[in-house]
């Protein structure tokens, strides 16, 4: 069976194996939108999710970034709707009023900043639906959700007192209006039936960018008293950003009825007007295609590039398994002038467009399918940006000087410099700049062996080039059809290695390796080989032989591309070596909760090379105080273990990044390497893929953690009691109901009165 075939085994494996970890890491978020924002600014975000109740941090990783939690909207059941919805219908009435305590904390409560382009102080606020409360656009005639007729507030007649024209409210009157209003958000936010239940919980905040955060990706987490989230990608941008309004929870499609589910955008919501440069934020909707109209001169160079798949990698329930968006160009009169749905192996599309002259273009984005959810974010990047296509050659040994080559547009100006002297091996992300602006990353290899460069003519075994093992070839298809030759000594029984990195490092190279001996024999061949720790690539191109040599003479290893493409962009690394025996380890999920004075554990998996199968001994590296760990041993030719952590803490006030080694000695020499941290992420139906992240953070939490009770009730008094009720409940059966109104009591949803009244009325069908 080969590797690729047993990629959904392996997730079988993985399921099972880490089934206790996984049930323990209850939060989640599914997207953050936007998902990215440009350096100087601070701005509003949302980020939809479960499990995240008693949030208290919202974390980006990296310098220069910060962000404060504003609000959290958890989901209400059907009895807390009910009462919330008594509770705003009494606050309706005219001769309603709040207690002093709300009336303070609703003169400080602070509402999530709102998102989108038509928000300021200027823009027409919306009009509510006063059935089910949901917000519409103010010139809307009808309630977008229920059909119901709306009619616009009326002005106030002259010499009325009003919030238009006469004295203001009073503090009670305005803590009122807020209350209703808050009440009136959750009941917008609130969808009975979702497509997909794990995003319908909301945490709200604000981040800052500072001026000099580096631009590129980041990971966004949320913290919570219970525990921490899985990373989404965070993106810190250049160029000024526009974001559309945030997409309602989607309703669940039903079959036959789809149509009712998809969003109903206001018509004035459907295009937007952009000044480039540009990053367009937005959420494809189910069937939804969004545009953008900008003014472009005649001879600008302009890189269109989107970011969808690179946000939300992974979707488990469709295929292609990721958000697949498609960029059209068209001028103003409707001409198309561009199309892109990909960029070579990468799926979220990239375009690149002379402007032939002045005047209006518009811009569409839509998903190829015409899927949608919440969790179908993109960035659209618009502007005479830097952008690195390709680089050559695509790595360099260790502590060496390299001279890189690289390929784009935009690029006349810019300048790419290599790792720096005292990096490891690895791969390394490296940007063009021009000064102001940073072009896209694109990876870089460095390793430790001997490396060239591959000299043409070498297509055929009679003008092969000669190397040595050990070594690295840095070559390229030079054109259409190109074969690429080496020929190597061999002895009788001896092992080597062929292996081509290219797909891995951006290449669009899909190799093709054949081993001949000196009669032209094939002996071996590889066309993909599948590398499970290769994090977002699912296109496993790169090719990979160990051969053992049956008898002395001269070997040829002979590389070319399947599809028989070439380019100065086809780069490639060949390894041509004896086994270099080695791992890679990877461990989820990539964050470990515990409870006061308990323990967690993590799955170490291991990726071994070049015939490596001796035991791999694991341990938590420089653990802080109040922690311990007995480490673990991944035996001979095992491919994943548990690796357990406890703690004599009880709780933490915020969580802090471990790191986990692995280490093994082979001969003489002793091999360490960290383990990345990584989640488990299903992809279309049934592949799963462990997607790498940046940090793992651990956090002991307390079980019994409640919320303070920051409000203390005053006692029920007699008017409020209901009369000549028959008591028919017995108080276990109640106890539930008493709960839920604390709760929303608590939580500020509702006054003295209305709380008091409603345990009141509980209380006295209660059996004494």
């Amino acid at each position: 069976m080969s590797r690729l075939n047993r990629l959904p085994i392996l997730g079988l494996i993985i399921l099972v194996a880490t089934a206790p970890s996984i049930w323990a890491q209850n939060q989640y978020i599914g997207f953050v939108y936007p998902a990215g924002g440009q350096q100087d600014t601070t701005f509003p975000i949302r980020l939809g999710g479960q499990g995240l109740a008693y949030a208290s941090d919202v974390v980006v990783s990296g310098e220069g970034v910060s962000a404060r939690l504003v609000d959290y909207y958890r989901i209400l059941d059907n009895q807390e709707m009910g009462l919330v919805n008594q509770q705003l219908n009494e606050l309706r009435k005219k001769d309603a009023t709040v207690d002093d305590a709300m009336a303070a904390k609703m003169a400080a409560f602070e509402f999530p900043a709102p998102i989108g382009p038509d928000t300021g102080a200027n823009a027409a606020p919306s009009l509510m639906c006063p059935v089910c409360a949901t917000a519409n656009a103010p010139d809307a005639t009808v309630c977008i959700k229920c059909n119901t007729k709306l009619e616009k507030p009326k002005d106030p007649k002259p010499g009325e007192k009003d919030a238009k024209g006469g004295p203001p409210k009073s503090e009670k009157e305005a803590a009122k209006q807020k209350l209703m209003d808050r009440i009136q958000r959750v009941f917008a936010e609130d969808e009975r039936n979702p497509a997909v239940r794990s995003q319908t919980e909301f945490v709200f905040a604000e981040i800052t960018v500072a001026p000099d955060a580096k631009p590129g990706r980041r990971e966004i987490r949320v913290i919570t008293k219970r525990g921490v989230s899985n990373p989404l990608s965070f993106i810190v941008g250049q160029v000024p950003e526009v974001a559309r309004k945030p997409m309602k929870t989607m309703q669940l499609p039903l079959l036959g009825k789809e149509s009712l589910a998809q969003r109903k955008r206001p018509r004035e919501e459907e295009e937007l007007r952009v000044t480039v440069p540009c990053t367009m934020n937005g959420q494809l909707a189910a069937g939804e295609k969004n545009r953008y109209r900008f003014q472009a001169g005649k001879g600008q160079r302009l890189v269109i590039s989107a970011k969808a798949r690179d946000l939300i990698p992974y979707v488990p329930d469709g295929v292609p398994g990721w958000c697949q968006t498609v960029l059209k160009l068209r001028d103003a009169s409707g001409k198309e002038l561009a199309y892109n749905d990909d960029f070579r192996s990468n799926p979220d599309p990239l375009i690149y467009f002379e402007v032939p002259e002045d005047g209006e273009y518009l811009l569409s984005i839509n998903e190829a399918l015409f899927r949608g959810r919440e969790s179908f974010v993109y960035r659209i990047t618009i502007g005479e940006l830097p952008c690195v296509t390709s680089i050559f050659p695509l790595g360099g040994r260790v502590g060496e000087p390299v001279q890189i080559e690289m390929n784009g547009w935009n690029l006349e100006k810019a300048t790419l410099a290599p790792p720096p002297k005292d990096a490891k091996p690895g791969h390394h992300l490296l940007a063009a700049t021009n000064g102001k602006l940073v072009s896209n990353y694109v990876p870089f290899a460095l390793d430790t062996l001997p490396e060239c460069l591959d000299k043409e003519p070498n297509d055929s075994s009679t003008n092969a080039l000669k190397v040595t093992l050990p070594v690295i070839v840095n070559g390229r298809m030079d054109g259409p059809g190109d074969w690429d030759v080496f020929e190597v000594a061999g002895k009788a029984g001896e092992t080597i290695v062929a292996e081509v990195t290219a797909r891995r490092l951006g290449s669009p190279l899909d190799a093709f390796l054949k081993v001949t001996g000196a009669d032209g024999k094939i002996i071996a061949l590889n066309d993909d080989h599948y590398d499970a720790g290769s994090g977002l690539n699912t296109d496993h191109a790169d090719a990979y032989l160990m051969v053992k040599l049956p008898a002395d003479g001269k070997y040829c290893i002979h590389l070319g591309d399947t599809r028989r493409q070439g380019g100065k962009e086809y780069g490639y690394r060949l390894r041509l070596s004896q086994p270099q025996p080695d791992f890679v380890l990877r461990l989820m999920p990539s964050r470990l909760v515990m409870p006061s004075k308990g323990s967690a554990s993590v799955t170490v998996f291991a990726m071994r090379k070049d015939g490596f199968d001796g035991p791999i001994t694991l341990k938590f590296k420089d653990l802080p105080p109040g922690f311990e760990s007995s480490g673990a041993t991944l035996g001979a030719k095992q491919e994943s273990v548990g690796l357990s952590l406890k703690t004599s803490l009880t709780e933490m006030e915020k969580p802090v990044n471990l790191t986990v080694v692995g280490t093994v000695k082979i001969g003489d020499r002793e091999i360490v390497r960290e383990a990345m941290p990584s989640e488990d992420k299903m992809q279309a139906f049934l592949w799963r893929q462990l997607l790498p992240a940046e940090t793992l953070p651990v956090l002991v939490f307390d079980p019994a953690y409640q919320p303070p009770a920051d409000r203390i009730r005053p006692p029920i008094r007699d008017d409020q009691r209901p009369k000549d009720v028959k008591p028919t409940l017995t108080r276990s059966s109640v106890e539930g109901w008493l709960r839920q109104i604390e709760r929303l009591y608590q939580e500020w949803f509702l006054t003295d009165e209305f709380a008091n009244r409603e345990i009141a009325g509980v209380e006295a069908r209660v059996i004494k």
